[in-house]
C-alpha cells in the first residue's frame, strides 16, 4: 500500500479522518468522462455520474472508518484511487471488531440500495425516460453503480470486503493465522478467475484488479505463516497478560531491537536488548498489536477470599 501513500492530494478532514485523492484519479476520471459521450446529451452529465461514483465510494470507506473507531480501533486516513478507495483502518485484533469494521462498508451500499431504488421507481412512474432522458439515465446508472460496488465487494476473495468478512467468521473457529491462510488461498483462486475474465472481456481494469488482489494475497500468505509460528510458541506462565487483549505473552525471541536488530525475548530480559543494552519500557503484543508498558503486563496476584478462623 505504500504506493498509495505517495502522490496524493489532501481534500478535506471530517470526524478526524483525512481524505486524500491519488493523482491517477484525475487521469482515469478524464478518460472515463470523455470515453462515454454517447450516454448523455451533454458531457456535464458524465461528470456528474463520475462524481456520484466518487461519493458512493467515499461513503463506503467512511463506513469502514467510523465502524473501526466504534470498536476502539484507529482510522485516520482514506485514499481514493482509480480502483476505488482504501480506508486505512486498524481495528482491535479481535474477530468481532474486525468483522464489524469490514462489514460496515458494504452495509452503507446496502442502505443506499432502497434509496436509489426508490428514485429509479419514481423515474419510471414519472416517465423521465421521455421527459427527462438525461436525468433518467443518470439515476439508472447510479443505481447500478452502487449495486455493482455492493456485489463485487461481497465476493469472498481476499482482500475484498467479502474475503475479509469470511476471514473474520473463520477467525472465531480456527484462529487468526489459519483464517488468513484459508482466505489467501481462496484469493489466489479468485485471481485466476479475474485473469480469465480480463482476457475474455479484453479488460485492462480486471487485469489491474487481479494484480492488486494477487499482491495482497501474497502478503496475506506470508503474514499467515508468521502468525502460525507465533501461535505455535509456548506461553509464559505466571501473572502476565496483555493489558489490551489479556493474552499471555509467548516465550521466544520474537521482539527485535530497533538499534542492533538483535531478536530477543523482552520478558526474559526485562525489556533490555542482550546485545547492545538498549532499554525498552514498552512492548508490543504479538496477538493484538497493542503497545503497552512492560509493567502493565504484570498482573497483581489474585485476592483470595478471607477464610474463617
Amino acid at each position: 500500500m505504500n504506493f498509495l501513500q505517495n502522490g496524493t492530494l489532501r481534500l478535506f478532514r471530517f470526524a478526524g479522518i483525512t481524505v486524500f485523492l491519488h493523482w491517477s484519479w484525475f487521469l482515469v476520471g478524464a478518460w472515463e468522462v470523455t470515453d462515454k459521450t454517447n450516454r448523455y446529451s451533454s458531457l456535464s452529465w458524465n461528470v456528474v455520474e463520475y462524481l456520484a461514483l466518487f461519493g458512493i465510494v467515499l461513503l463506503h470507506e467512511f463506513g469502514h472508518s467510523l465502524a473501526c473507531r466504534q470498536v476502539g480501533g484507529t482510522a485516520e486516513r482514506i485514499v481514493l484511487w482509480p480502483l476505488g478507495g482504501i480506508a486505512f483502518v486498524s481495528p482491535p485484533r479481535r474477530p468481532g471488531a474486525m468483522l464489524w469494521s469490514i462489514a460496515a462498508g458494504p452495509l452503507v451500499n446496502a442502505l443506499l440500495f432502497p434509496i436509489l431504488g426508490g428514485l429509479l421507481l419514481l423515474a419510471l412512474r414519472q416517465g423521465w425516460n421521455h421527459s427527462l432522458p438525461d436525468l433518467d439515465s443518470l439515476v439508472t446508472n447510479i443505481f447500478y453503480i452502487n449495486l455493482i460496488i455492493l456485489v463485487f465487494n461481497l465476493l469472498p476473495i481476499y482482500p475484498l470486503d467479502g474475503g475479509q468478512i469470511l476471514q473474520s467468521l473463520l477467525w472465531f473457529i480456527v484462529g487468526r493465522g489459519r483464517s488468513l491462510l484459508i482466505v489467501s488461498i481462496i484469493g489466489f483462486i479468485g485471481v485466476a478467475g479475474m485473469i480469465g475474465v480480463a482476457f475474455f472481456l479484453h479488460s485492462i481494469w480486471f487485469g489491474f484488479i487481479a494484480a492488486f488482489i494477487l499482491l495482497n494475497c501474497w502478503g496475506g500468505l506470508k503474514q499467515a505463516r508468521a502468525l502460525a509460528k507465533v501461535e505455535a510458541l509456548p506461553r509464559r506462565d505466571g501473572f502476565f497478560a496483555c493489558p489490551s487483549c489479556h493474552a499471555a505473552p509467548v516465550i521466544g525471541e520474537i521482539w527485535g531491537c530497533g538499534q542492533c536488530r538483535q531478536p530477543f525475548d523482552t520478558f526474559a530480559s526485562g525489556g533490555v536488548c542482550p546485545r547492545c543494552g538498549a532499554t525498552y519500557t514498552a512492548t508490543r503484543c504479538p496477538d493484538c498489536g497493542a503497545l503497552s508498558p512492560i509493567q502493565a503486563w504484570t498482573l497483581p496476584p489474585p485476592v483470595l477470599p478471607p477464610t474463617a478462623p
